[in-house]
């Protein structure tokens, strides 16, 4: 019975250091991909305001710079500059993850103008929370003709 007490704190303790000890950036980045990601579905509903970055309205890189903002990561302001940062997946769609930044060029633009933050990912499709001009911020889809036509790239910004 002696041995019992310290034979017990020391398991306890050999098992609390060895399941913080495993816990590798994987896991912290999905925490932090599901939280932002979490934070920006809290918008769906919030009008388009041109230039907005508040809750009263948000244009698709206001919607990107705050959400990320808000876990003090630091982007560019417009959806053309965010398109620079992270590392680049190209449009290569099967290397996206929930957090990734999407781009678009839309309306026959030839540069990128339109940016999305992923919420999922299936083999079929990357849904993404964005604010569109006629509908404010909602989730869509690659599979939607427009936006599948109109994509253009990936890019990681949690590693």
């Amino acid at each position: 019975m002696k041995y019992f007490l310290p034979l017990l704190a020391f398991i306890v303790l050999f098992t609390s250091c060895k399941s913080t000890s495993t816990i590798s950036n994987k896991t912290s980045t999905n925490t932090i991909a599901d939280k932002i990601v979490n934070s920006a579905v809290q918008h769906i509903g919030t009008p388009y305001k041109m230039a907005g970055k508040t809750p009263s309205g948000y244009d698709c890189s206001g919607l990107v710079y705050s959400t990320f903002g808000e876990f003090e990561i630091k982007l560019p302001r417009t959806s053309y500059d965010q398109a620079t940062a992270g590392k680049s997946l190209g449009q290569n769609t099967k290397k996206a993850e929930k957090g990734d930044l999407i781009f678009f060029k839309t309306n026959n633009s030839s540069r990128i103008n339109h940016v999305g933050i992923v919420t999922e990912v299936s083999e079929e499709e990357v849904k993404f929370i964005h604010s569109s001009t006629s509908r404010g911020v909602i989730i869509s889809s690659t599979k939607e003709s427009y936006y599948e036509k109109s994509f253009s790239q990936l890019n990681r910004i949690l590693e």
